[in-house]
């Protein structure tokens, strides 16, 4: 096991966020988005945004990239090894979706938090097939108040019963999150998170996932969406794909509405049932096939004539986007309420323009109200 002891209407668009970055807190007191996984990923499937916004108050911008974020000084540790697996993860993706934009370029955003630890992110704004996307780095540790540690153990509550109320445990956090809303309705939004957490009281857990919001159905973009997750998830374990796509299936759910954010995906949580070093392999093998699920469905659509009408359902489909950030996404609650954390951070998930029309209903048998039906039943792709 890994120890932390290793080292020292017809309403026009409506902007919705002017700052950036995917929602996840995780723990009260020192760092929003450890304080949402906390929160996310015992009583209930958790997002997988859970660490984009692991900048807590008291955060400095620096203006130079850091070549390390976390404390260890040993290279070989799993701690440093997950960082510097992220970063490449980072680089690459960023890469390649530059490439395929043409235009757009990542802006790096990096922040150093006053407790411990920081952050990397980079940032796509005005790209002419992205019209945001962001790839947010974080590293934080600390002390985790025993509060917040029972909560996040709420199934394995046995490990804290010795903690007294009060009492602060060390951790160590660190993930990778990404949201990225492209310009041509035809485009689906996709984002991804993958993470790993750790206590000196002894847990540890490996989280992730990777899903997709479409406002149009292509079934052979989904067919090629969950068939990659599934090969990827297949070479790990062949129970992985049918538990981990139902987990983001649930998870998803917009309940005022009756429907899912998106077409789903797969995602994982707490996730520590065997060696931590195959768990790593298997959530670098998800990081690295992002591009090769998400990115041909771009270069397939990128260049799709659209309509204005098909335009303004995007944006609706955007708004339910919105929704569910801001209304069930538990790491964005918990940060936003209690005002710890980086904002330009945990707002990263929001698209900048959405859009919301009274009592909209899709025409029987049209485009629209065919993914409708697929928001409001989940299938199986594959």
């Amino acid at each position: 096991m890994p120890r932390l002891a290793e080292t020292a209407s017809a309403a026009s668009p409506i902007p919705v966020s002017g700052a950036w970055a995917t929602a996840a807190a995780f723990i009260a007191g020192c760092a929003v988005a450890v304080a949402g996984a906390v929160l996310q990923r015992r009583s209930a499937p958790a997002p997988p945004a859970a660490f984009s916004m692991l900048g807590g108050a008291g955060t400095v911008e620096l203006k130079e990239v850091p070549e390390v974020l976390g404390r260890d000084t040993d290279p070989d540790c799993l701690r440093r090894r997950f960082e510097a697996m992220l970063r490449r993860g980072q680089a690459s993706i960023c890469k390649a979706i530059e490439d395929c934009d043409g235009e757009g370029k990542f802006k790096p955003d990096a922040w150093m938090r006053e407790g411990g630890g920081g952050g990397i992110s980079m940032v796509m704004a005005g790209g002419k097939v992205w019209e945001k996307a962001g790839v947010n780095l974080s590293v934080i540790y600390g002390m985790m108040p025993t509060e917040t540690l029972v909560a996040a153990r709420e199934r394995q509550a046995g490990y804290a019963k010795d903690l007294k109320p009060g009492e602060r445990v060390p951790f160590f956090a660190c993930g990778l999150s990404c949201v990225m809303h492209p310009r041509n309705p035809h485009c689906p939004t996709m984002h991804f998170n993958y993470r790993y957490f750790e206590t000196e009281a002894g847990d540890w857990w490996f989280g992730g996932g990777t899903d997709i919001t479409p406002a149009y159905l292509d079934e052979d973009d989904m067919k090629h969406f969950h068939g990659t997750l599934k090969q990827v998830c297949d070479r790990h374990d062949p129970a992985y794909h049918a538990k981990f796509k139902k987990w983001a299936d649930d998870y998803f759910v917009i309940k005022h509405r009756g429907e899912t954010r998106g077409l789903g995906g797969i995602f994982y949580d707490d996730l520590n049932d065997r060696d931590p070093e195959i768990i790593f392999k298997f959530s670098e093998d998800c990081l690295n096939h992002v591009v090769a699920a998400y990115v041909p469905i771009i270069e397939k659509h990128k260049n799709d004539t659209f309509t204005e009408e098909q335009k303004q359902w995007q944006l609706m489909r955007r708004g339910r986007y919105v929704e569910f950030n801001l209304v069930y996404d538990r790491g964005t609650i918990f940060g936003l309420k209690t005002g710890i954390g980086r904002v330009e951070s945990i707002m990263m998930t929001l698209p900048e323009t959405a859009r919301w029309e009274y009592n909209h209903q899709p025409a029987p048998g049209s485009e629209e109200d065919k993914v409708m039906q697929a928001f409001k039943t989940p299938r199986d792709w594959v």
